[in-house]
């Protein structure tokens, strides 16, 4: 239950329980992510990738019905309004992550790079990556409205994913401009572990937002 005194419990419950949903989708989404890379690289495994860039359709539009109708029940029925602009923008810098696992899954399954062999380690290291950071960015989240105490524990997480995520990108992106790949490939790939590591940077922004609101729930 949040830890917030509620004007009205019966409509402030379902907004609790909505906020739980959007964040379970989160750490559902990244679990498809998590998955997807390796189904892609297994050439055997087509059907089965059309299948999760299905799945990961569905989650961001079930996340999508839910941050409008968050945004919907903080405005309409004017639920927590001293913490509704940080609920808000918490809840819309989620939101981005689920699209861009959405944006990034579609991109694989429409131009279905070529990946050498020697690059996927790499890869799916990186794709790992950024699937934890999302998740425990969506953890911080969820105890900012259940238990401040690990807020700050989680948010250290999400940067250290970060990091490793950024480390693991700059050496994917030196390996393929460095490999004998024509061109208009490697400007292909890198475009693509670019916006994978996109990931990583959104959820660091989460977190230094949701930090910034721990500390005025403190005050």
């Amino acid at each position: 239950m949040l830890h917030i005194k509620f004007p009205v419990i019966s409509r402030t419950r379902a907004l609790e329980n909505k906020i739980d949903c959007f964040h379970d989708k989160m750490i559902e989404a990244a679990a498809v992510f998590h998955r997807s890379i390796k189904i892609f690289l297994n050439e055997n495994s087509r059907d089965e990738y059309k299948s999760i860039n299905k799945q990961i359709k569905t989650i961001e539009h079930e996340a999508d019905k839910l941050r409008r109708d968050i945004e919907n029940d903080l405005y309409s029925q004017n639920l927590l309004p001293n913490l509704q602009a940080d609920i808000l923008q918490l809840i819309e810098g989620l939101d981005k992550i689920n699209n861009q696992f959405d944006d990034v899954i579609y991109k694989f399954y429409i131009e279905q790079p070529q990946i050498p062999a020697p690059f996927h380690r790499k890869l799916i290291e990186l794709c790992y990556q950024v699937a934890d950071c999302a998740e425990n960015m969506a953890i911080a989240s969820r105890a900012f409205f259940k238990d401040l105490s690990t807020v700050r524990d989680y948010s250290h997480k999400v940067y250290i994913m970060e990091q490793e995520s950024d480390s693991t990108y700059n050496d994917l992106k030196k390996a393929i401009f460095a490999s004998d790949m024509e061109l208009a490939n490697k400007l292909q790939l890198d475009l693509l572990i670019t916006e994978v590591a996109d990931i990583a940077d959104i959820a660091e922004d989460c977190a230094d937002e949701l930090l910034i609101f721990t500390l005025k729930r403190d005050i």
